[in-house]
């Protein structure tokens, strides 16, 4: 048992080494990761070593600093290419981001975050960094309004107290009663929107996509800066763009539709004919 207790918490100690380059810059010394850590400056510099020797870090020859090593872009390409989700929205999103020249991402939910498991660019809305990996707020993005569908508004306020509704900007929804209603008006439509919640400048459309159960398991979006996506004069548009790409990867997992005639349709029946007007 306690050479159980020894192992475990080896592998705790390692992953936290490897946390460490989750957020600031890219390369770190050793001092840099004993402080995200918290562990001994020789622990440290032990785990480092071992974890160089096996291509999770890297460390410069000139300046000694470590960054992550190859071995995780490995894991990382595994863990997405055996995710259903991934594998039959990769190709389709490519598609769409051309199509519509604006940036096309899918994601799933872990916790109280959002999760991004794909993203393209399109020409009108480029960018330099790749999402899939990051982690986003559920309450500020049109993506994680859409996986909060798979919510009652009990459950919702279990995962996100209220001082967890943390504004970002002064549009984002910092509050329940806010969210409910935007939320029931995504339900009703087929689709959420975000203008400015997350970040200035950036907006998106997102509608959610369904398992073969009919529960949401992820939501794909169309986003870029706040004048080229244009909502005023593309919303139409680029909801029904989005509510076709999402039932297209519903579709791809088992999703059948909604229940037949006396059972409650849910909140896509008719999503994408309801795009088809203003909201």
């Amino acid at each position: 048992m306690a050479s159980d207790q020894g192992n475990n918490q080896s592998v705790e100690r390692a992953v936290s080494v490897l946390r460490a380059f989750l957020a600031g810059p890219p390369e770190l010394r050793v001092s840099d990761v004993v402080r995200h850590t918290g562990l001994g400056a020789s622990t440290t510099s032990r785990l480092l070593t071992t974890l160089e020797s096996l291509d999770y870090v890297e460390r410069d020859g000139v300046s000694g600093l470590y960054r992550l090593g190859v071995a995780p872009i490995t894991l990382g390409g595994v863990a997405l290419n055996q995710h259903p989700v991934h594998r039959e929205a990769r190709q389709l999103g490519q598609e769409l981001a051309a199509r519509v020249g604006l940036g096309v991402n899918v994601a799933v939910r872990r916790s109280a975050s959002l999760f991004y498991l794909l993203n393209f660019e399109g020409p009108l809305a480029p960018r330099n960094t790749v999402l899939s990996g990051q982690r986003k707020p559920l309450h500020a993005t049109g993506l994680g309004k859409c996986l909060l569908l798979a919510l009652d508004a009990g459950e919702r306020r279990a995962l996100l107290p209220e001082e967890a509704l943390r504004p970002f900007t002064a549009r984002t929804l910092a509050s329940h009663r806010a969210l409910d209603e935007q939320l029931a008006e995504a339900a009703r439509r087929g689709y959420a929107t975000e203008v400015e919640e997350l970040a200035h400048g950036r907006s998106c459309v997102a509608a959610p996509i369904r398992d073969r159960s009919g529960s949401i398991t992820a939501a794909i979006s169309i986003s870029g800066p706040l004048s080229t996506v244009d909502l005023d004069h593309r919303e139409r548009e680029l909801a029904r763009a989005v509510i076709e790409a999402a039932d297209s990867v519903s579709v791809a997992l088992g999703y059948v539709g909604p229940p037949g005639p006396g059972a409650d349709p849910g909140p896509r029946a008719g999503a994408a004919a309801r795009a088809g007007g203003r909201p």
